[in-house]
């Protein structure tokens, strides 16, 4: 695991979340549901887009994200678009048994996953805007993989970083990634110091005042 990964990984999505609003950039996505497991996961983005089946030219048959749990390297996270607005789901049971095989960290799907519980028998990670038993074929297929996607408002690239719980899914782009994680930790290091003055018996209209109010304007020394 990279450094950076190592770091991501004892952050949570608020902290990230803050640290980019700090630095004004973009990035954290909500809506998404943590559908199974408890874990909070953080890793690179391999990408997949998916688009509608109809009016597309019959292809060699090949099922959906199978080329990225195959590319994927152990704790990537693979993130799916499915914005084409159908009842179809982007993600489902047997890919998530690939995926944990392969070592993958967990899947984020914009749009609907499917076999849920399946995916909560093997502890698997899956993030998704909603969930549904209506299957992908016939409706839509994979035409991008590891080409930029969007989710929410995000554009995000294959090799960004993702950091996400139960709170939201937050994407850092890997070339803002070192100031996000220093903005970050510094965040951290002070949100901690609020809760041991608390725990000091420290009134918490004090703790919540000015030092957190003004916590995203300054700079980490």
């Amino acid at each position: 695991m990279s450094d950076a990964l190592a770091r991501l990984g004892k952050l949570d999505s608020c902290a990230v979340s803050d640290a980019l609003d700090k630095l004004g950039l973009a990035g954290a996505v909500t809506g998404l549901e943590r559908l199974s497991s408890t874990q909070r996961i953080a890793g690179r983005v391999l990408t997949v887009r998916l688009d509608r089946a109809e009016g597309r030219p019959p292809g060699p048959p090949r099922h959906l994200c199978t080329a990225a749990i195959e590319a994927a390297r152990p704790g990537d996270v693979i993130v799916v678009e499915q914005r084409t607005g159908l009842d179809a789901a982007g993600w489902g049971g047997t890919l998530s048994l690939g995926a944990k095989l392969r070592g993958v960290a967990g899947v984020v799907v914009e749009g609907p996953a499917r076999d849920i519980d399946e995916s909560r028998d093997l502890d698997f990670p899956v993030f998704a805007r909603t969930h549904t038993a209506r299957t992908a074929r016939g409706r839509v297929v994979e035409v991008e993989t590891n080409m930029p996607v969007t989710v929410g408002d995000v554009v995000v690239t294959p090799g960004d970083y993702v950091i996400a719980d139960a709170t939201a899914v937050v994407f850092v782009s890997q070339h803002e990634a070192k100031r996000v994680l220093v903005a970050a930790e510094g965040i951290a290091r002070r949100e901690a110091a609020m809760a041991r003055a608390l725990e000091d018996g420290t009134p918490i209209s004090q703790v919540m005042g000015a030092t957190y109010e003004d916590m995203l304007k300054r700079k980490d020394p």
